[in-house]
Protein backbone atom coordinates (compact mmCIF):
# COMPACT_ATOMS: atom_id res chain seq x y z
CA UNK A 1 0.00 0.00 0.00
CA UNK A 2 1.50 3.16 -0.80
CA UNK A 3 0.57 6.50 0.41
CA UNK A 4 0.14 9.14 -3.03
CA UNK A 5 -1.10 11.93 -0.88
CA UNK A 6 -1.96 13.50 2.57
CA UNK A 7 -3.38 16.26 3.46
CA UNK A 8 -4.78 17.82 6.80
CA UNK A 9 -7.56 19.77 6.32
CA UNK A 10 -10.51 21.39 8.84
CA UNK A 11 -12.04 18.03 9.30
CA UNK A 12 -8.64 16.41 10.22
CA UNK A 13 -6.70 14.14 7.98
CA UNK A 14 -7.20 12.78 4.23
CA UNK A 15 -5.53 10.19 2.41
CA UNK A 16 -5.70 9.30 -0.88
CA UNK A 17 -3.78 5.84 -1.35
CA UNK A 18 -2.72 3.12 -4.22
CA UNK A 19 -3.17 -0.71 -3.41
CA UNK A 20 -1.88 -1.50 -7.09
CA UNK A 21 -3.77 -0.17 -9.68
CA UNK A 22 -6.53 1.13 -7.44
CA UNK A 23 -6.95 4.12 -5.45
CA UNK A 24 -8.20 4.39 -1.58
CA UNK A 25 -10.11 7.63 -0.49
CA UNK A 26 -9.03 7.47 3.88
CA UNK A 27 -10.85 9.86 5.84
CA UNK A 28 -9.38 9.92 10.01
CA UNK A 29 -8.64 6.34 9.42
CA UNK A 30 -11.56 5.52 8.18
CA UNK A 31 -11.91 3.68 4.75
CA UNK A 32 -14.75 5.87 2.58
CA UNK A 33 -14.12 4.17 -1.29
CA UNK A 34 -12.28 2.82 -3.62
CA UNK A 35 -11.88 2.62 -7.12
CA UNK A 36 -12.23 -1.10 -7.64
CA UNK A 37 -16.06 -0.94 -8.30
CA UNK A 38 -17.82 1.43 -9.14
CA UNK A 39 -21.30 -0.54 -9.44
CA UNK A 40 -23.41 0.58 -6.95
CA UNK A 41 -22.52 4.47 -7.63
CA UNK A 42 -23.51 4.06 -10.83
CA UNK A 43 -26.88 2.32 -9.81
CA UNK A 44 -27.54 5.76 -7.94
CA UNK A 45 -27.29 7.75 -10.73
CA UNK A 46 -28.86 5.18 -13.49
CA UNK A 47 -32.08 5.22 -10.50
CA UNK A 48 -32.51 9.05 -10.40
CA UNK A 49 -31.76 9.83 -13.43
CA UNK A 50 -33.95 6.90 -15.19
CA UNK A 51 -36.79 8.65 -13.46
CA UNK A 52 -36.16 12.24 -14.23
CA UNK A 53 -36.99 14.05 -17.20
CA UNK A 54 -34.83 15.11 -20.39
CA UNK A 55 -32.70 18.44 -19.68
CA UNK A 56 -33.08 17.18 -15.60
CA UNK A 57 -31.20 19.61 -13.56
CA UNK A 58 -29.21 17.34 -10.75
CA UNK A 59 -27.29 17.41 -7.84
CA UNK A 60 -24.62 14.94 -6.87
CA UNK A 61 -23.53 15.57 -3.46
CA UNK A 62 -20.17 14.19 -3.17
CA UNK A 63 -17.85 14.33 -5.66
CA UNK A 64 -15.62 10.94 -4.88
CA UNK A 65 -13.88 9.13 -6.86
CA UNK A 66 -15.98 10.13 -9.20
CA UNK A 67 -17.96 7.30 -10.76
CA UNK A 68 -21.23 9.01 -10.08
CA UNK A 69 -19.90 12.20 -12.05
CA UNK A 70 -19.08 10.18 -14.97
CA UNK A 71 -22.05 7.69 -15.13
CA UNK A 72 -24.28 11.26 -15.42
CA UNK A 73 -22.35 13.06 -17.90
CA UNK A 74 -22.66 9.72 -20.16
CA UNK A 75 -26.43 9.98 -19.98
CA UNK A 76 -28.13 12.79 -22.18
CA UNK A 77 -30.83 13.56 -19.67
CA UNK A 78 -29.41 15.92 -17.30
CA UNK A 79 -29.17 19.63 -18.96
CA UNK A 80 -26.88 20.78 -15.76
CA UNK A 81 -25.01 18.96 -13.07
CA UNK A 82 -24.02 20.37 -9.87
CA UNK A 83 -21.54 19.03 -7.65
CA UNK A 84 -20.95 19.64 -4.27
CA UNK A 85 -17.63 18.40 -2.76
CA UNK A 86 -17.01 19.93 0.76
CA UNK A 87 -13.12 18.71 -0.23
CA UNK A 88 -11.12 20.85 -2.51
CA UNK A 89 -8.07 18.22 -2.70
CA UNK A 90 -10.69 15.45 -3.80
CA UNK A 91 -11.45 17.92 -7.33
CA UNK A 92 -7.78 18.67 -7.20
CA UNK A 93 -6.90 14.92 -7.71
CA UNK A 94 -9.41 14.58 -10.16
CA UNK A 95 -7.43 16.57 -12.41
CA UNK A 96 -4.29 13.89 -11.44
CA UNK A 97 -4.68 11.02 -9.78
CA UNK A 98 -8.52 10.15 -10.13
CA UNK A 99 -9.03 11.81 -13.34
CA UNK A 100 -9.24 8.41 -15.37
CA UNK A 101 -12.14 7.41 -12.91
CA UNK A 102 -14.11 10.59 -13.78
CA UNK A 103 -13.58 9.86 -17.11
CA UNK A 104 -12.96 14.40 -17.75
CA UNK A 105 -16.11 14.65 -16.63
CA UNK A 106 -15.69 17.91 -14.82
CA UNK A 107 -14.69 19.45 -18.08
CA UNK A 108 -18.20 18.36 -19.62
CA UNK A 109 -19.99 21.90 -20.07
CA UNK A 110 -22.80 20.97 -17.87
CA UNK A 111 -21.04 20.69 -14.87
CA UNK A 112 -20.62 22.97 -12.27
CA UNK A 113 -18.46 22.15 -9.12
CA UNK A 114 -19.02 23.91 -5.73
CA UNK A 115 -16.66 23.45 -3.33
CA UNK A 116 -18.56 23.77 0.21
CA UNK A 117 -20.51 21.49 3.24
CA UNK A 118 -23.81 20.15 1.39
CA UNK A 119 -25.77 20.84 4.78
CA UNK A 120 -24.62 24.87 4.71
CA UNK A 121 -25.54 25.05 0.90
CA UNK A 122 -28.74 23.60 1.02
CA UNK A 123 -29.43 26.31 4.07
CA UNK A 124 -28.37 29.12 1.95
CA UNK A 125 -29.18 28.30 -1.61
CA UNK A 126 -32.71 28.67 -3.66
CA UNK A 127 -31.46 26.30 -6.23
CA UNK A 128 -34.20 23.62 -7.01
CA UNK A 129 -33.29 19.66 -8.95
CA UNK A 130 -35.09 17.66 -10.59
CA UNK A 131 -33.12 14.18 -8.64
CA UNK A 132 -30.46 14.75 -5.96
CA UNK A 133 -28.16 12.17 -6.07
CA UNK A 134 -26.93 11.97 -1.91
CA UNK A 135 -23.26 10.04 -1.23
CA UNK A 136 -20.99 11.62 1.24
CA UNK A 137 -20.92 9.25 3.62
CA UNK A 138 -21.55 5.31 4.38
CA UNK A 139 -24.73 5.58 5.04
CA UNK A 140 -27.30 7.52 7.31
CA UNK A 141 -26.11 4.77 10.15
CA UNK A 142 -22.59 5.20 9.64
CA UNK A 143 -21.67 9.09 8.54
CA UNK A 144 -17.83 9.93 7.65
CA UNK A 145 -18.47 13.24 10.50
CA UNK A 146 -20.75 13.71 13.20
CA UNK A 147 -22.06 16.66 11.46
CA UNK A 148 -23.11 14.51 8.52
CA UNK A 149 -25.40 12.72 10.64
CA UNK A 150 -27.90 15.58 10.59
CA UNK A 151 -28.43 15.40 6.69
CA UNK A 152 -30.24 12.23 7.35
CA UNK A 153 -32.51 13.45 10.37
CA UNK A 154 -35.66 14.45 9.76
CA UNK A 155 -34.70 18.51 9.62
CA UNK A 156 -32.27 17.43 7.10
CA UNK A 157 -34.32 15.09 4.98
CA UNK A 158 -37.20 17.54 4.82
CA UNK A 159 -34.43 20.35 3.70
CA UNK A 160 -33.46 17.99 0.84
CA UNK A 161 -36.88 17.58 0.21
CA UNK A 162 -37.10 21.70 -0.48
CA UNK A 163 -34.71 21.12 -2.86
CA UNK A 164 -36.76 18.98 -5.12
CA UNK A 165 -39.05 20.39 -8.11
CA UNK A 166 -42.32 18.83 -7.69
CA UNK A 167 -41.94 15.12 -8.76
CA UNK A 168 -38.48 14.92 -8.58
CA UNK A 169 -36.37 12.22 -6.89
CA UNK A 170 -33.66 11.64 -4.01
CA UNK A 171 -31.48 8.84 -4.25
CA UNK A 172 -29.15 8.20 -1.49
CA UNK A 173 -26.13 5.69 -1.44
CA UNK A 174 -25.74 3.62 1.60
CA UNK A 175 -23.60 0.63 2.49
CA UNK A 176 -26.04 -1.59 4.68
CA UNK A 177 -29.27 -1.10 4.49
CA UNK A 178 -31.53 1.15 7.19
CA UNK A 179 -35.07 0.37 8.00
CA UNK A 180 -35.04 3.79 10.16
CA UNK A 181 -33.75 5.78 7.52
CA UNK A 182 -36.33 4.08 4.86
CA UNK A 183 -39.22 4.75 7.17
CA UNK A 184 -37.93 8.07 7.53
CA UNK A 185 -37.86 8.62 3.69
CA UNK A 186 -41.18 7.58 3.06
CA UNK A 187 -42.85 9.72 5.72
CA UNK A 188 -40.82 13.26 4.85
CA UNK A 189 -40.28 12.88 0.86
CA UNK A 190 -42.64 9.98 -0.68
CA UNK A 191 -42.79 6.34 -2.18
CA UNK A 192 -39.45 4.75 -1.84
CA UNK A 193 -37.70 2.08 -3.97
CA UNK A 194 -34.75 0.33 -2.29
CA UNK A 195 -31.94 -0.73 -4.96
CA UNK A 196 -29.66 -3.75 -4.02
CA UNK A 197 -26.11 -4.16 -5.30
CA UNK A 198 -24.02 -7.64 -4.53
CA UNK A 199 -20.66 -7.04 -3.20
CA UNK A 200 -17.75 -9.43 -2.52
CA UNK A 201 -17.93 -9.44 1.20
CA UNK A 202 -20.58 -7.99 3.62
CA UNK A 203 -24.13 -7.14 3.33
CA UNK A 204 -24.93 -5.19 -0.41
CA UNK A 205 -24.93 -2.01 -0.95
CA UNK A 206 -27.83 -0.07 -0.95
CA UNK A 207 -29.78 2.49 -3.20
CA UNK A 208 -32.80 4.43 -2.01
CA UNK A 209 -35.20 6.04 -4.33
CA UNK A 210 -37.57 8.33 -3.07
CA UNK A 211 -39.73 10.25 -5.31
CA UNK A 212 -41.44 13.33 -3.67
CA UNK A 213 -45.50 13.10 -3.62
CA UNK A 214 -47.30 16.76 -3.46
CA UNK A 215 -50.68 16.31 -2.52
Amino acid sequence: METVERVVTDRGELVLRRDAEHYELISNGVFLMDTRSGASERTLVQAALGAAKPGARLLIAGLGVGFSLAEAVRSDTPGQIVVVEIEPSVVAWHHTHLAPYSAGALDDPRVRVVTADLGHWLATTDERFDAICLDVDNGPDWTVFDDNAALYGDAGTALLRAHLDPGGVLAVWSASASAAYLARLTATVGPVETLLTEVDRGEPDVVYLARRADE
